[in-house]
């Protein structure tokens, strides 16, 4: 069901308290990376979705991430979510697809069957292992993405990119597969594809001004703090 082209996706996505998470400043950052080669790009919050929407006519894979008591599950986590990321103009609705309980006790094939016959758009399920992939492709899943290896309980004591996961996937099911998550250079870009992704998202590598500049801060104030002793 999904037209995405293979290569590199650009997240553009900024923390909710930087100045950086603007609908404008995020619709430039999109059109940069679309100007430079990027084939889609993923975007939170329908407010950025419609502002990128505006810029760039590649696909765009939407999410909004949801605080909810009671549920670890945050990215576009219920169905009326995922209307709102449609109505905003994704192309492709990207949901948590972990096999953690959701909000309101919504099924996962449910979701997903909603998504497909309600608001006919492909589903791209961020998963966080080989079991929560096979079973979000026997829900009806478009396409397939590491997003979620490292973020969960099951897997918080891994460091991503999740590579056996990917391998796992590639492997074993016959899906579009998505590696996202850690990549943070040209190189494991590559390693990705040589792995059998079909694409690969990256985010704070390339748009993570706030955590970038923080790492550079905090190491270079080590040094000097070190320097005194």
């Amino acid at each position: 069901m999904t037209n995405l082209p293979k290569g590199l996706i650009v997240s553009c996505q900024a923390p909710v308290d930087s100045p950086l998470h603007d609908p404008y400043i995020i619709a430039a950052m999109a059109q940069a990376a679309v100007n430079n080669g990027a084939v889609a790009v993923r975007i939170d919050t329908p407010t950025h979705i419609k502002a990128v929407r505006e810029k760039v006519q590649v696909p765009i894979i939407g999410l909004w991430k949801q605080i909810i008591a009671g549920s670890e599950v945050y990215i576009t986590p219920q169905f009326h979510h995922a209307v709102a990321v449609a109505e905003a103009g994704a192309d492709i609705i990207a949901i948590d697809a972990t096999t953690r309980n959701r909000p309101g006790d919504e099924k996962l094939p449910d979701i997903i069957n909603y998504i497909h016959h309600q608001l006919g758009k492909p589903v791209m399920a961020d998963v966080d292992t080989y079991e929560a992939a096979k079973l979000a492709v026997e829900a009806g899943a478009d396409i397939v993405g590491t997003t979620l290896f490292g973020y969960t309980a099951e897997t918080r004591k891994f460091v991503p990119p999740g590579w056996e996961l990917l391998t796992q996937i590639v492997e074993n099911l016959d899906i579009f597969v998505i590696c996202e998550g850690g990549i943070s250079s040209p190189e494991m870009a590559k390693k990705a594809l040589d792995l059998g992704a079909d694409s690969v998202v990256v985010g704070t590598a390339i748009t993570g001004i706030d955590l970038l500049v923080k790492a550079y801060h905090n190491n270079i104030a080590n040094f000097y703090k070190q320097s005194k002793l």
